[in-house]
């Protein structure tokens, strides 16, 4: 069975290291049926401590396609990504394309697909903010409309997909970040350029469109962060930091920011925190395997089972709302233990439904 991987963000590297490395164990057992997968990396993101550093520390393969779209608006990369994916499709003639999560490539890899002909598996289906001004969200719902397998991190996302009459191949495997993480936890350590806080601190990142596009809502997050009360480590996206230094913000004297952080690293700035403010949604759930409370920057989540279950507050970017989840994170004295995103072999469920296809 020939599998082309399409990958080009950060998240999908992190997701890809779990489902590739078990494709090679399936291929080292007595299956009959071998699995061939080839990588293909959009260059989404091309920074090499946003996207080298991943290959290399978390031993996935090396992509053996790399089409160095880079950046630029929706339109221009998403399109240059749809020619490439093309071109190698025809090429190669893979059984399956298989996509990971919500990103530019992620739809380009499920257009392309799509319209040759080719199934397309899709890893994180059914999840939805219902804010179409997301881009995240837009590439999500077209990708699970094209999609020939939808594997679901949850049992809300089946539901939320049956509710829009997609049924058949559906299949609540668990969440492949949950696999990501119990396997990198132990290798977990701290980043040798960041300065170890003297007290307790906040892990935190920002980068969607909605935060970063928007000067308003960004000072707002910035002027809340100075009210924390605690340090604030921020690993900040190049993106971010350019509408910073554009806008002239003062960043607050509590707030450190470094550069974007390895796996690794990032799980040990996790790890040591007192809890979470993001606007990202895979540290939404890391926070949560590493039992840690997040308030999130958004108006909305697609993971509303964190919010379900006590462990995430939405805030958008009110400050007195930003404030008051604050206050509930610092007096917060436990957090859920409920199993909502399965037991940590997602990515083995997926590589056995493929393998039996």
């Amino acid at each position: 069975m020939k599998i082309l991987t399409i990958v080009g963000a950060r998240p999908q590297f992190v997701k890809a290291a779990v489902v590739s490395r078990a494709i090679q164990s399936h291929n080292s057992s007595n299956s009959n049926r071998k699995i061939e997968e080839t990588i293909l990396h959009t260059g989404q993101h091309y920074d090499h401590d946003m996207s080298d550093v991943f290959f290399e520390q978390m031993e996935i393969p090396k992509p053996d396609v790399n089409l160095h779209v880079g950046s630029g608006t929706q339109g221009a990369v998403t399109g240059e990504m749809l020619k490439g994916i093309e071109s190698e499709i025809l090429s190669r003639k893979p059984d399956l394309l298989l996509v990971y999560g919500d990103t530019n490539s992620t739809l380009a890899g499920a257009l392309a697909a799509a319209k040759l002909h080719v199934p397309v598996a899709h890893v994180e289906a059914g999840l939805r903010s219902f804010n179409m001004r997301m881009p995240e969200e837009v590439n999500r719902v077209l990708t699970d409309r094209v999609s020939s397998f939808l594997f679901c991190p949850s049992q809300k996302s089946v539901q939320w997909l049956a509710d829009e009459n997609i049924r058949k191949n559906v299949h609540n495997v668990g969440d492949v970040m949950f696999d990501t993480f119990l396997r990198y936890l132990p290798k977990a350590h701290w980043p040798a350029s960041v300065e170890l806080p003297k007290g307790p601190y906040v892990l935190s990142t920002l980068h969607r469109a909605e935060n970063t596009d928007d000067p308003k809502r960004l000072q707002e997050i910035l002027t809340s962060f100075a009210e924390v009360g605690l340090e604030i480590i921020c690993p900040l996206h190049p993106r971010t930091k350019n509408v910073i230094a554009q806008n002239k913000f003062l960043v607050p004297s509590n707030l450190k920011l470094i550069g974007p952080q390895p796996y690794f690293a990032m799980l040990a700035l996790l790890k040591e925190c007192q809890f979470v403010m993001t606007d990202s949604g895979g540290l939404q759930k890391e926070a949560y395997f590493a039992q840690k409370l997040t308030i999130t920057l958004r108006d909305e989540t697609e993971w509303v089972e964190l919010v379900e279950v006590g462990a995430n507050q939405i805030v958008g970017t009110q400050r007195s709302k930003i404030l008051n989840a604050v206050q509930w994170a610092k007096n917060s004295t436990s957090i859920s233990q409920e199993a909502v995103y399965g037991n940590g072999h997602a990515s083995d469920s997926i590589v056995k439904i493929l393998a039996n296809a």
